[in-house]
């Protein structure tokens, strides 16, 4: 899996200038391009040149862009960047929740995007079954349930290593509100319970001694919930 040149990038969009556009971009940047103009065939392409992500846009005719998440998500953990119109947050914590990595608002910036394509590739190629998790000065033993900080071992609530696990497993990654509720609480919590994010979020923040405003390690994606920096996002 490469996570920077020569990696394959499926579109699917059926807008001949936004695909145009990202052919051009993704060729600039070294990336194998590929491009659909709806979701059945986006979904057979999807099967037969195995991308390393894919660039899908939910207002396709047909079969809908949230339809074409879902069946991929059913054999494929692909990272997928949804390309949205609608500026509105149901619809991009729907695709997050849906199984998306990332989401972009039409109109986007190519220098945005292409920025979000190298976080999921990186976010990708961090993912192992290495029970350790480094991130800078933070350091994560999964099997030993530690964490430290600068050499020194944090304790943390058994609730808040939990969502710091959830939150670092999927360093790179958006995980809405209602991921983490039900990953974090059970299946039984819902968005209304968001204040229990807030609470535990801020208690992490302390014991990771950061700075809200200029996070090092948990960013509030607002309105629709956190994501951990991989530190060269920073």
């Amino acid at each position: 899996m490469n996570n920077a040149s020569g990696a394959r990038i499926l579109v699917i969009d059926d807008e001949p200038q936004i695909r145009k556009l990202l052919k051009v971009t993704l060729q600039a940047h070294q990336y194998e391009h590929y491009e659909c103009v709806d979701g059945e065939e986006g979904i057979v392409q999807a099967s037969i040149v195995h991308p390393d992500l894919i660039i899908l846009d939910l207002g396709l005719p047909g079969i809908s862009g949230m339809d074409v998440l879902r069946r991929i998500r059913e054999w494929s953990q692909v990272p997928i960047i949804v390309l949205t119109a609608k500026d509105q947050e149901a619809d991009k914590i729907a695709a997050l929740d849906g199984g998306a990595d990332d989401y972009v608002t039409k109109p986007f910036g190519m220098g945005e995007l292409v920025a979000r394509i190298r976080v999921a590739l990186r976010h990708v190629a961090k993912t192992t079954d290495e029970p350790v998790l480094r991130f800078g000065s933070l350091v994560m033993d999964l099997a030993l349930r530690q964490v430290e900080l600068d050499g020194e071992q944090i304790k943390l609530t058994p609730t808040e290593y939990e969502m710091l696990k959830v939150l670092a497993s999927n360093a790179g990654k958006i995980i809405t509100q209602r991921q983490l509720l039900q990953q974090v609480w059970g299946a039984h919590h819902h968005e209304s319970d968001s204040h229990y994010l807030r609470v535990y979020v801020g208690h992490l923040r302390k014991k990771l001694k950061e700075d809200p405003t200029r996070p090092t390690f948990i960013q509030t994606e607002p309105g629709i919930g956190y994501r951990f920096l991989l530190q060269d996002e920073i």
